[in-house]
């Protein structure tokens, strides 16, 4: 029989990463304002948080990374410079930022992995269940990734991460989690997780992506865990912890995911994201794609 649980209305997006990978790009600029298309990065993922009924979203924030409040912030000189010109159509998309999401910030004060950047979130998340978002993943908003693992935490309680099958020899770049299956196709329950395991040591080849929708539990459960991997307090030692005993705060479900999603983690498949998306707008995609069409055949001829 399902179970009625509370409403989640909370978004946690941890955003403190140095972007080493993006150097120098990143070196005064914050990764996630790099941009994808038009937009940068970080916004897709607040409104992919709104979508999905989350307008309360905390960005856990470092050294730096003043540009992503400014982002989300009204800035009136512009709005008024747009104003004057008649320029409607770009004073809607700079508002459209600042009026997404009541905005709220927190410092990450020592760069101590995922699961303390997480922790960071308690006093304003309580004793809530929330939503945390990486912003390297973007998901599409055609695929509701997030609706549906909200819906599953309504039904089963505890925590639930989304999960991806990827090629065994990718599986060392995530978490890996030990599955079993339930009466939903897309939803399994998770008996195991490993940070980043090699791949003979990987417990199955589903990986665990950036949207998870926690239980308040885990925030005592971080708080007492020890650094991991890395010498990082790993969120995913947290779940494991919740997924082998209940009696901390619930089980911990997967929803397994096949849907469009956009890595923007690494600088190759950044790359390939952006011209994803450019090639399905509507305003650039019919010019851009003849011309990538014109620009890859001529590259095959050259070779």
């Amino acid at each position: 029989m399902s179970q009625s649980h509370p409403r989640i209305s909370k978004a946690v997006i941890p955003a403190a990463g140095l972007g080493t990978r993006f150097l120098p790009a990143t070196k005064a600029t914050p990764k996630e304002m790099l941009p994808v298309v038009d937009k940068p990065a970080i916004q897709y993922v607040v409104e992919e948080a709104v979508a999905a009924g989350l307008d309360d979203v905390l960005m856990v924030t470092g050294r730096n990374k003043r540009p992503l409040e400014d982002h989300f912030d009204r800035n009136y000189e512009l709005e008024s410079a747009l104003e004057k010109k008649g320029d409607g159509e770009r004073l809607a998309k700079v508002q459209e930022s600042s009026d997404l999401a009541t905005m709220h910030y927190v410092r990450q004060g020592d760069p101590k992995g995922l699961g303390h950047a997480v922790l960071c979130a308690a006093p304003h998340v309580g004793d809530e269940p929330f939503a945390v978002l990486l912003g390297d993943d973007l998901i599409d908003p055609r695929d509701p990734l997030l609706q549906r693992m909200i819906e599953v935490r309504q039904e089963h309680g505890g925590s639930v991460v989304a999960l991806m099958e990827v090629a065994p020899e990718q599986i060392h770049l995530y978490g890996s989690a030990a599955v079993e299956a339930t009466t939903d196709a897309d939803v399994v329950r998770l008996s195991g997780l490993v940070e980043k395991p090699s791949r003979e040591e990987a417990p199955s080849h589903y990986a665990i992506i950036g949207r998870y929708v926690l239980d308040p539990a885990v925030f005592d459960v971080l708080s007492k865990t020890e650094p991991g991997r890395g010498g990082e307090i790993q969120l995913t030692d947290a779940l494991q912890q919740l997924a082998t005993d209940a009696t901390l705060g619930g089980p911990v479900h997967g929803v397994i995911f096949q849907g469009r999603r956009y890595d923007t983690g690494d600088r190759g498949d950044y790359l390939r994201a952006i011209v994803r998306l450019a090639c399905e707008r509507e305003d650039l995609g019919p010019d851009f794609r003849t011309w990538l069409q014109r620009f890859v055949t001529e590259e095959m001829q050259q070779r």
